[in-house]
């Protein structure tokens, strides 16, 4: 005896069908979508990066966290002898910041401007305070951004190339502010 399907249950049934096929066919696609189509695709994005030359390359010193660290450190203990409360920053060749301290009372406004004197500092191989007299023949300079011309920054160099600066505010002026950043300098040495 042939049993019939009436057309509800053959739609249904066709329609669960097609859907089967319809998600095995697109899972394949899907997988084969992300696999190379041939050995020789495989091999051309396994390749290894470029070398550059030595001539291509440069080397650089950098201040380690420890000396960085024992430089902040000295320029805290020297603000300190004298009373003062102050921040002190020091960063690498790039202008980026190794570390800031931030010491007992010290101004909120002196973590930014330690940080700033620093980059300057290291930006120009200079001390700021000399900076400041180059404000009056380019007074544009001082809208650099992440720079302030003001006493209290320093450089610090190996041989004669830049390799961090050291940045002090707090103090009541500028020619202090150096002093402590000297004094972190000095503990490099």
């Amino acid at each position: 005896m042939k049993k019939t399907l009436s057309r509800r249950a053959r739609v249904a049934t066709g329609g669960a069908v097609l859907a089967a096929v319809a998600a095995g066919t697109f899972g394949t696609v899907a997988a084969n979508a992300s696999a190379p189509e041939s050995a020789q695709d495989a091999t051309v994005s396994a390749a290894p990066a470029a070398a550059a030359g030595k001539r291509d390359t440069t080397t650089s010193t950098h201040l380690t966290i420890e000396a960085a660290t024992e430089a902040a450190q000295a320029a805290l203990k020297a603000a300190k002898k004298e009373g003062q409360r102050i921040t002190v920053a020091v960063v690498d060749r790039n202008g980026n910041t190794i570390l800031t301290m931030r010491g007992d009372g010290a101004g909120p406004q002196s973590y930014e401007s330690a940080e700033k004197k620093a980059y300057t500092a290291v930006s120009w191989n200079a001390p700021t305070s000399e900076l400041e007299g180059r404000l009056e023949n380019a007074p544009n300079l001082k809208d650099i951004p992440g720079t302030l011309f003001l006493g209290g920054g320093v450089p610090v160099t190996a041989g004669k190339a830049p390799i961090a600066g050291i940045g002090v505010a707090g103090a009541p002026s500028g020619a202090l502010d150096e002093k402590f950043a000297q004094a972190g300098a000095a503990a490099l040495n």
